[in-house]
């Protein structure tokens, strides 16, 4: 893949990731949210900042060489910042930020879209083992979007005839329910439309399959990071650890299982 375009945006967003994080992190009063939503921006600082970010640096450098892997995964880590700086962007209380939180999102959306159309998808396709566990790494999706998808629609349908606001919506203060309204748009098509085409084989299956395989465990992460934050701050008796501890070392075992299985590009039989 050879875009320079592509690689400006992403050491931009690189950038922006890193200062919006170090400044959430040193000045916590730049958050006007109430204390559990303070709290979770914490945490997701704390990740993108000393994971997210070396990633996406890591991929450039990676991509710059010549790795399918790489470029897979830099699209991957594009995707965690989209959705990532989607929630920043529409779920904070309006900040000194929110400029870059509306500059991150936009260029993400941009790069992305540059970075897809010039991966060379069926060459990835092609370096995919013939006998990569594809049902299994398809068959994972499939489980956390129904999971997902089905919590969101029954506390959704629930509402209509209760009028009992879902609880995530009384505890962020927030006018909507944002995490519903990402995972329902970002997520949960893409890990169906995804988990479809890859046990069909499809080559652009290989590619939602190597994006999501990354964005997945690492928003994950974000969600255990915080889930320990909000429960240490005496915020919550109830800690969801358990599951998203669990999703995420899934998730960490299905990007292994799924890049594992892509023939290096100096292999005998290289494409």
């Amino acid at each position: 893949m050879k875009s320079k375009t592509t690689y400006v945006l992403s050491v931009i967003i690189a950038i922006l990731a890193a200062l919006t994080s170090v400044g959430g992190l040193l000045l916590p009063d730049i958050y006007r949210d109430n204390s559990f939503v303070k709290t979770t921006w914490l945490g997701n600082d704390a990740v993108t900042l000393f994971i997210a970010v070396p990633l996406l640096v890591a991929a450039l450098v990676y991509s710059a060489r010549g790795s399918s892997k790489a470029q897979l995964i830099w699209m991957g880590m594009l995707d965690y910042m989209l959705y990532n700086y989607a929630f920043y962007l529409f779920g904070t209380a309006f900040n000194v930020f929110f400029l870059m939180y509306a500059a991150l999102l936009a260029l993400s959306i941009i790069a992305l879209i540059f970075g897809l159309t010039t991966l060379d998808v069926n060459r990835i396709s092609q370096q995919v083992r013939k006998d990569a566990p594809v049902k299994w790494i398809g068959g994972y999706f499939l489980f956390v979007a129904s999971g997902l998808g089905l919590v969101y629609v029954i506390q959704s349908i629930s509402f209509i005839f209760t009028d009992n606001l879902p609880a995530i919506v009384t505890m962020s203060g927030h006018p909507t329910n944002v995490v519903f309204a990402l995972d329902l748009t970002l997520l949960i098509p893409w890990l169906i439309l995804g988990a479809f085409w890859l046990m069909k084989r499809q080559p652009w299956g290989y590619v939602i399959a190597g994006i999501l395989s990354v964005k997945g465990p690492l928003y994950t992460l974000v969600l255990a990071v915080n889930s320990i934050l909000v429960v240490n701050a005496g915020i919550s008796e109830t800690s969801e650890l358990p599951l998203w501890g669990t999703l995420t070392l899934l998730g960490l075992i299905t990007s292994v299982l799924f890049y594992v299985n892509m023939r290096p590009e100096n292999e005998s039989g290289k494409i």
